[in-house]
């Protein structure tokens, strides 16, 4: 029975949370190679994409990947259990994403846009749970604006139709990423459903996890923005939950390491040209905090030669 898998697969209180463009194969072995028990979770994948192309990278995984979730999007049942049947031999878990706050996704139904449809996102748990024997989780926030905070009532909903697991973002789709996060408000869906409730939102650092999990009470939580430029960061807090110890954040020297890593993976996996091109977004958080950042930013940003990316880089710990 899925729950029974479920206990078996989340042995953390620590999981990836799903972003688009950044928790690809790359990332996700980055912070596999430091945590080895977090939930993992790909980047969203449309099941109207898979209904058109199988495979590609963004399906790629390793062995040692597990446990990992694959996170698909949708509105249309049928289409939606059979990206569930199709990803079932890779996944441990899968993840449907009503969550979402993007305008193309919303437009087009998908996303966020289902907490306003909650009969449908129903429905899409039913359809998932016909296409797999895994368990299906559900992301979603407090709801799409703030007059319409009906996370609690959603979440129950998500659990009748057959949700194992949640994780839920303390934000409002209005809201995007903009403010804080309300970690207090989801306590209020734990106390009101009986299947895992991970909590997502503003975990950057080992002190704001604890903060989180004291003030929502969840069962865990998903970190997304906070591990970029430190994919340490899951396995540091996972640490700290298991011992009471703060291991150090990682030096220069050691978040450049791990750039030049997450860099050269990347260029293996999509080619030289392609991979700089895509590696530009994580800059910023690898070097943040560095002395004349914008202006080393401004460099890496533009520059398309290898050796000249990791000239500039050497420099930075001369």
């Amino acid at each position: 029975m899925p729950n029974k898998q479920l206990k078996t697969l989340i042995q953390s209180k620590v999981s990836l949370a799903p972003m688009a463009g950044i928790t690809d194969y790359v990332l996700r072995s980055l912070v596999r190679k430091y945590s080895k028990s977090c939930l993992l979770t790909t980047e969203m994948i449309s099941s109207e994409f898979l209904a058109q192309v199988k495979g590609g990278d963004i399906l790629k995984r390793d062995e040692n990947h597990s446990p990992v979730s694959y996170q698909i999007s949708g509105h249309k049942p049928h289409l939606m259990k059979a990206a569930a049947e199709y990803l079932t031999p890779m996944a441990d878990m899968i993840d449907i994403n009503m969550g979402c706050p993007v305008n193309k996704v919303v437009k087009g139904q998908d996303g966020c846009a289902l907490m306003r449809n909650p009969e449908l996102a129903a429905d899409l748990v039913k359809a998932v749970k016909d296409g797999t024997d895994k368990p299906v989780s559900v992301k979603f926030r407090l709801g799409y604006t703030f007059d319409e905070l009906n996370y609690v009532e959603f979440g129950q909903k998500m659990q009748q139709a057959g949700a194992d697991f949640i994780t839920i973002h303390g934000r409002t789709r209005s809201q995007l990423y903009s403010g804080t996060a309300d970690w207090k408000s989801i306590r209020k869906l734990k106390e009101n459903v009986d299947i895992p409730v991970f909590a997502n939102g503003d975990i950057t650092s080992i002190e704001a996890a604890q903060e989180c999990l004291n003030q929502s009470k969840a069962d865990g939580i998903a970190i997304g923005r906070g591990v970029l430029g430190d994919p340490t960061l899951l396995y540091r807090i996972e640490h700290y939950l298991q011992t009471g110890k703060k291991l150090p954040v990682p030096s220069l020297e050691e978040k450049l390491d791990m750039l030049k890593q997450h860099l050269n993976a990347e260029i293996i996996l999509r080619g030289e040209i392609v991979g700089i091109k895509f590696f530009r977004k994580f800059y910023p958080y690898y070097i943040a905090g560095i002395k004349n950042a914008a202006k080393i930013r401004s460099i890496l940003v533009t520059e398309e030669n290898y050796d000249n990316i990791i000239k500039t880089l050497d420099l930075l710990t001369v």
